[in-house]
């Protein structure tokens, strides 16, 4: 079986990661191969040395590829490579000595709390269908910080009306339940009804459809999304992210718990959780800076 094939099997069915992230993940690998068939003349990633993976990282380094992204791309290959180790096809990894780049934290954006409510209770969206499902989407999004992925997957079963909650399944597959209002439910069944009326025959197992009656699709998702938020902020980034980060932002600036936030993001660690916590720090700072005598004459 090819390497590169019998790796990204491993992926899917025993890590069970994300479509998204296996795609990333072959195209980093890929992207690798093909430097170093360019620049070495070498086929063979089993026999690429760790000199050809910091070649290849100072490469993009002068593309201003982000540090993010070199990142990323280092952690498939040590991936990759620890699995090739496992397998017995090489005595040890290229990506032992291999450093990568340290990467600036930066503050996640997000959209103002006013400019979310103007969003959902103004009258943004057209009445009928459409409208019902684009309000849905953008609801869901914000009102419980899910990924595109997992609203995606949401099914109408995983809505308990009786307990107030919606099930998700996150990466890996993990479960997680979250808490949601009773508008939100109220919005989810009237668009339940909405859908039945306005289809003959409706995929009954997907809560979210498409105008067609199809499951949602990743940039179905993200064009509903950019399109909306474009009526609200002026923000250069207008993606589901976005709401997500704006959910936990707002639930962090109003005195949320970090492990709580933690929970309901789905984040298997504190440290991918605790980013939000600094624009709470920014607000204060921005409170202290107008508020405070002092802070006005230093």
């Amino acid at each position: 079986m090819n390497i590169k094939h019998s790796f990204f099997n491993y992926l899917e069915f025993e890590k069970r990661y994300s479509v998204h992230t296996l795609v990333s993940y072959k195209n980093d690998i890929n992207q690798f191969q093909s430097f170093l068939s360019r620049q070495f003349d070498l086929e063979d990633l089993l026999i690429a040395k760790h000199t050809h993976v910091r070649t290849w990282i100072v490469h993009m380094m002068q593309n201003d590829i982000t540090g993010k992204s070199i990142n990323r791309k280092i952690s498939a290959l040590k991936s990759f490579y620890n699995f090739m180790k496992k397998q017995g096809l090489i005595k040890k990894s290229p990506m032992l000595k291999v450093t990568a780049p340290k990467v600036g934290k930066r503050l996640p954006k997000y959209v103002e709390s006013k400019q979310i409510e103007t969003l959902l209770t103004g009258e943004l969206f057209e009445a009928g269908f459409s409208g019902d499902r684009d309000a849905l989407i953008i609801d869901i999004l914000y009102s419980t910080g899910i990924r595109r992925a997992e609203l995606i997957g949401l099914k109408v079963r995983d809505v308990n009306h009786y307990s107030s909650t919606i099930k998700v399944y996150g990466k890996g597959s993990k479960e997680r339940i979250i808490p949601v209002s009773k508008l939100l439910l109220d919005r989810i069944s009237t668009y339940i009804i909405t859908k039945e009326d306005h289809f003959k025959t409706v995929n009954r197992e997907f809560l979210l459809v498409t105008d067609a009656g199809k499951p949602l699709y990743p940039k179905f998702v993200f064009n509903k999304v950019k399109q909306y938020l474009a009526k609200v902020t002026t923000l250069d980034k207008k993606s589901p992210h976005i709401l997500r980060h704006s959910f936990a932002t707002h639930l962090a600036n109003n005195g949320a718990e970090l492990n709580a936030i933690k929970a309901l993001l789905g984040h298997s660690s504190l440290a991918a959780t605790q980013v939000y916590t600094h624009n709470t720090v920014e607000q204060l700072k921005a409170v202290y800076k107008n508020a405070h005598p002092k802070a006005k004459t230093s």
